[in-house]
């Protein structure tokens, strides 16, 4: 879609139109990852063709100062020079002479001054020009440390992030909580289970059972020690 964007639009264009789309959704920037790495490095190269821009107009207005610088030191050239065939005219006793090239020392003088003024006005305007194009390019190198800081911290989240999803991914914590949940349900429901045994359990028929156990215990002993008896005694002598 940026492409499609781009083409329509141009890429500068383009570049604003997907900037602001991104700044207005505010999620793909605001979540620091790779778009936000992404639009800082179109960002980036917006200004770098912006300074370079600014660098061309500079060159051309410092080509068109040097012209005018030129062409005013020329001019005082010339006027020097009139002056000078005025001056020699006059002590060749050509007066005519004297007075046509004097009469061109003065136009040219007239224009002198408005000649300096421009020359003046298009160097103040040109080392305006130099100097933000110096503090454009400051600023963008500081924007270039800027972007590789950038990248550097984006790598290190996302290494951080992964690191993170590891430790989410293998944390057992949550299993062994799980398991003692798990075991503590199972004792609290073995005692449950032998109280209810025990409940259950009648006293009198429990004392009743053992009593008759331990009788009838009593009588196989008695019965057992007879039977030897009565084996003794009939045994020869």
């Amino acid at each position: 879609m940026k492409k499609a964007v781009y083409w329509i639009m141009g890429e500068r264009a383009g570049r604003t139109i997907v900037g602001t789309w991104n700044w207005l959704w505010g999620m793909p920037v605001e979540s620091g990852g790779k778009v936000a790495v992404a639009v800082a490095e179109e960002s980036l190269q917006s200004m770098q063709e912006a300074v370079q821009k600014l660098a061309q107009a500079v060159a051309a207005q410092e080509g068109a100062y040097k012209t005018a610088k030129n062409k005013y030191e020329a001019k005082i050239k010339e006027f020097n020079t009139l002056e000078q065939q005025a001056m020699t005219a006059q002590k060749g006793g050509k007066e005519e002479a004297a007075r046509m090239a004097m009469s061109k020392a003065i136009q040219t003088e007239q224009i002198l001054p408005k000649l300096e003024e421009m020359v003046k006005q298009a160097e103040t305007a040109v080392k305006a020009s130099k100097d933000k194009l110096n503090r454009e390019r400051m600023k963008l190198e500081s924007y270039k440390a800027d972007m590789q800081n950038m990248k550097d911290m984006s790598e290190v989240n996302e290494a951080l992030a992964m690191i993170a999803k590891v430790n989410n991914e293998f944390d057992i914590g949550s299993a062994k909580s799980d398991f003692e949940k798990a075991k503590g349900a199972v004792e609290r429901r073995n005692l449950q289970t032998e109280a209810l045994v025990e409940l259950s359990e009648n006293p009198t028929e429990k004392l009743q059972a053992e009593i008759e156990t331990m009788t009838l215990d009593d009588e196989v002993a008695r019965r057992l020690h007879r039977l030897q008896d009565s084996q003794s005694k009939q045994l020869p002598e």
